[in-house]
């Protein structure tokens, strides 16, 4: 859902074709994505400062896919056009009234002569002095440089894909061995990578969802019912600052969150603030708390690949004490006699054993989950069935938070960082 979201990146037919051309110049191996040393390469032609085309590239890449494909690409040009043309990127340029559809091609040094290169038959694949065309030499290169453990993060498309893959190969299997989705949360499927943000409207009857939602889009929607007797329509001020008070504190206990919640207050529907009943300050207030929500709201894409990545962090972690927990109780279970006894020993004083894994595997005790909820799913189980501790799943997931996220990062990160 975009919120009044300026047309950057619509463009002419015509404009489209000469940026169709310039997309297969710049995408050198024909994958459909402009990344890295190509993208240096080509907006190197543009003449542009190193700082200027790091803005350029974060706000064409602003999802953090780590790569242009052809839509981002033609803002790209777009930006690179206005930037030459003398203006200065900023948030009033791209929110202003700029005609994007008609903003004319970026001047590009040395361009026309690649293209004409390109074209020319006789110059694809010239063979080197051993007979091999530059792209299968490149495969090859690549190929036995690197190592065979990474080669599948190689082809990765964007830092969702990435995750997913490295979930896949080296968090799953941890999480299955040891039943984490039973203790924790349930195992992620394709859509927990692949799926858009997305925004939550909760409320009692009548309290302004839908009509808050037309406010937003700025039009109806399919489905859309208001109902009857509006119970928000009429309030005074100290109505509004109890609420803001109450449902501040009510979040605090809702929220597992150190931060505070924020909470914001504005009139969203189709009137007017009405500045004789609010006064002028409320009317400042109630248009700069819009003004604040908008701009978080527009954020969220913006946003979901870092959210994305730490709450993968978060998990993996989670995993890997929920692995050393379950292998401790494993290994505290007698061969023949007394099983039962022990597991409920074990069960009774199950935060004294969190504290002896924590103390044998240096683990932070704030990585640990809620000793009661653990041991209220543990009565389910029978201790002699669980696995023992495999190290070897431990140093893969090890391994991933260490070095595959930081290389993913680094490798689909803007070039010129």
């Amino acid at each position: 859902m975009e919120i009044e979201a300026p047309r950057i990146g619509s463009c002419s037919k015509e404009h489209q074709k000469i940026y169709k051309e310039w997309f297969d110049v710049a995408d050198s191996d024909n994958d459909g994505r402009v990344t890295g040393n190509n993208a240096i390469s080509f907006l190197s032609m543009s003449n542009l400062s190193r700082q200027e085309l790091k803005q350029v590239w974060a706000i064409a890449d602003s999802k953090r896919q780590g790569y242009l494909g052809f839509k981002e690409f033609v803002i790209a040009m777009q930006l690179v056009s206005l930037v030459q043309d003398g203006n200065e990127l900023s948030h009033d340029i791209l929110m202003g009234d700029v005609d994007f559809e008609n903003v004319k091609p970026p001047k590009m040094e040395g361009l026309d002569e690649l293209i004409q290169k390109k074209k020319d038959p006789s110059n694809s694949s010239k063979p080197d002095s051993d007979g091999n065309s530059p792209r299968q030499a490149s495969i090859t290169t690549q190929w036995f440089s690197s190592k065979p453990s990474k080669r599948y993060l190689s082809n990765v498309t964007s830092i969702q894909d990435g995750l997913k893959k490295l979930y896949t190969r080296k968090l799953k299997p941890l999480e299955v061995t040891y039943c984490f989705n039973d203790f924790v949360s349930p195992l992620l499927t394709n859509s927990d990578f692949d799926a858009k943000p997305m925004v939550m409207l909760l409320g009692q009857y009548s309290t302004g969802k839908t009509t808050f939602s037309k406010h937003m889009l700025k039009c109806s929607y399919p489905g859309v019912r208001i109902g009857p007797e509006p119970t928000t329509d009429r309030f005074v001020v100290v109505m509004l600052m109890r609420i803001y008070g109450a449902l501040m504190w009510s979040l605090g206990k809702v929220l597992n969150t150190p931060e505070v919640v924020r909470v914001y207050i504005g009139s969203f529907n189709e009137k007017p603030v009405n500045e004789g009943f609010t006064g002028p300050i409320g009317k400042a207030l109630f248009e700069k708390e819009q003004e604040d929500l908008l701009t978080d709201l527009k954020d969220i894409p913006k946003k979901a690949c870092d959210r994305r990545i730490n709450e993968f962090v978060k998990r993996a972690r989670a995993a890997k004490i929920h692995a050393y927990i379950v292998g401790h109780l494993k290994k505290e279970m007698p061969t023949f006699i007394g099983k039962a006894k022990t597991q409920q020993r074990l069960t009774d004083n199950l935060e004294e054993e969190f504290v002896k894994v924590q103390r044998d595997y240096h683990l932070p005790p704030g990585d640990f989950p809620d000793v009661e909820n653990f041991k209220e799913v543990l009565r389910g189980y029978s201790f002699d069935r669980f696995e023992k501790l495999k190290p070897k799943m431990i140093q893969d997931v090890d391994e991933m938070l260490g070095y595959d996220i930081p290389n993913l990062l680094k490798t689909l990160r803007n070039p010129y960082d």
